[in-house]
């Protein structure tokens, strides 16, 4: 694995003035100050066009590591928030102005209909989007991987956009899962993979059954324990952790 050292030329959303900028101007330095970014294998993420990016979540620091990691990949860090999120004045304009995209928490009609639209404006706008399939923190002991919900295969699925998985470890020593922030010392390695998009062929014919969406998250979630394994240097658990099993209660951003 060959960390990349050098940040790769930035497509047209990065480019080009736009809210981002002064975001990335304040939020890039105080994320390099805490951590030493390396990025191996970012040629994987695509240069142009849509994406889903499904990166693994250990730490509430995490986002700002994979919006800081993309960023210097030159794509634009989009996130799938929650709507409600939206209606914050000031800060729901942000959200617009930045192209994040709304999750609803409501019924799965709901829900489908969001997916839908935001498969579509993905492919129209050729920009990508960052969805924690786990949904939320995993529960795992060892902070590998848990069971993962269907909300990204099914943003893939829906127009053919690339699913391509992510892992990182280090920002855990930054800010621990339910922890507080350490900030010192000061620029702590944390590594950043990315892999190959996610083969999803087979489940084409089919997008939308239950089945089908369980079995591409499976597939999803095996290539970002695969990913983690390369980065910590053991093998990843052959199965996944599931909430349910533990008695622990699951809240998240995107709902299968």
């Amino acid at each position: 694995m060959t960390p990349s050292s050098t940040r790769r030329r930035g497509s047209a959303e990065t480019s080009r003035p736009s809210v981002f900028w002064p975001l990335a101007a304040v939020v890039v330095p105080l994320v390099s100050a805490l951590a030493r970014i390396e990025i191996i294998d970012g040629d994987k993420l695509p240069r142009e066009g849509p994406f889903v990016l499904a990166p693994s979540h250990s730490s509430e620091f995490d986002p700002l590591i994979v919006a800081v990691a993309v960023w210097r990949l030159g794509r634009g860090p989009r996130f799938m928030v929650k709507e409600s999120l939206f209606k914050i004045p000031v800060f729901g304009w942000a959200l617009r102005a930045t192209g994040m995209v709304p999750v609803a928490r409501s019924s799965s009609a709901t829900a489908a209909r969001q997916t839908i639209a935001a498969s579509e404006k993905l492919v129209k706008s050729g920009g990508g989007v960052i969805v924690y399939p786990e949904g939320t923190l995993t529960r795992d002991p060892d902070l590998w991987p848990m069971r993962g919900k269907t909300g990204a295969a099914r943003l893939a699925l829906t127009d053919g956009i690339p699913l391509v998985p992510m892992a990182h470890w280090g920002a855990q020593e930054i800010l621990p899962r339910y922890g507080k922030l350490s900030l010192w010392p000061l620029r702590r390695r944390v590594r950043v993979i990315i892999g190959d998009p996610v083969d999803l062929s087979d489940f084409t014919a089919t997008p939308t059954q239950p089945a089908v969406l369980a079995a591409a998250t499976d597939r999803l979630m095996n290539a970002i324990a695969a990913l983690q394994s390369q980065l910590r240097g053991e093998p990843a658990p052959s199965k996944r952790w599931n909430p349910a099993e533990h008695g622990q209660r699951e809240t998240g951003r995107l709902e299968s």
